[in-house]
């Protein structure tokens, strides 16, 4: 759709996935897809290259499960970066395996470790770093993250930057599976809420954000403009020129 593949799975089986990559041995990069970066990645065609080299891509976000419904595809469900990244969590916990947590301000994801640590027995965190690196700077992390040697990365420093920085790091850190998880570690933390558990349910979770974070609202302006495209390029409609499929035709 739109000129990128998306998984058609559930929460669970994109957890199941994640785990057959680790077992398989990396490095991959997962990808949980929302309206904004699909957007961008119209005029940014690094952007989508990254979601078509990763290994699995995953609706984040209602806008994602509505476009693939008009275009006649049928996804499941959302299946949210934190969400996503608690469900990998419990399995590492069995398996054994480490995680990084990389991003937010300086201590969130320490503190995002700790309530890990707290509410997933088992967890291993191989180490935590603030996500408030320049690229003159990153050597830093680069190297607490070898040195750690975890099997999991998550990134949390906010798409598409976390994308992008895990696309051209993946190889150097030699890390089986890495993320982009967005604000998820401040949500952990508890510096941030999540909308309520019925706003979730009815694909308003972008609602309730913005209402906390009013400072948003020019973000979410691409959320009409992504509707616009999407109806123009469904099936059987002038203009979807826009996108390439994956074989570099139109």
């Amino acid at each position: 759709m739109l000129g990128v593949e998306i998984d058609a799975v559930t929460i669970e089986g994109a957890a199941a996935r994640a785990a057959e990559l680790i077992a398989r041995g990396g490095p991959h990069q997962i990808v949980t897809l929302n309206p904004e970066y699909l957007f961008r990645a119209r005029k940014e065609k690094d952007l989508l290259e990254i979601v078509r080299n990763a290994a699995l891509v995953t609706a984040d976000g209602v806008g994602i499960v509505w476009a693939a419904r008009v275009h006649g595809f049928s996804l499941p469900e959302r299946v949210t970066g934190i969400d996503l990244m608690l469900e990998i969590c419990r399995k590492a916990a069995k398996a054994g395996w480490r995680v990084f947590l990389l991003g937010g301000k300086p201590g969130v994801a320490e503190e995002a470790a700790a309530r890990l640590n707290k509410e997933i027995k088992g967890l291993q965190v191989a180490g935590a770093y603030h996500g408030y690196f320049s690229a003159a700077d990153e050597h830093e992390p680069l190297q607490r993250i070898k040195a750690a040697h975890p099997e999991i990365l998550f990134v949390g420093t906010g798409a598409p930057k976390q994308e992008r920085w895990i696309h051209t790091n993946l190889q150097a850190l030699d890390v089986p599976l890495a993320m982009g998880v967005g604000g998820s570690f401040d949500v952990l933390s508890g510096r941030a809420r999540r909308a309520p558990v019925w706003m979730r349910r009815l694909g308003l979770e972008w609602l309730g954000r913005l209402v906390r974070e009013p400072r948003r609202w020019r973000r979410m302006l691409v959320l009409p403009r992504f509707a616009l495209l999407v109806l123009r390029t469904r099936p059987g409609m002038a203009g979807n020129e826009g996108f390439e499929k994956r074989d570099g035709t139109q």
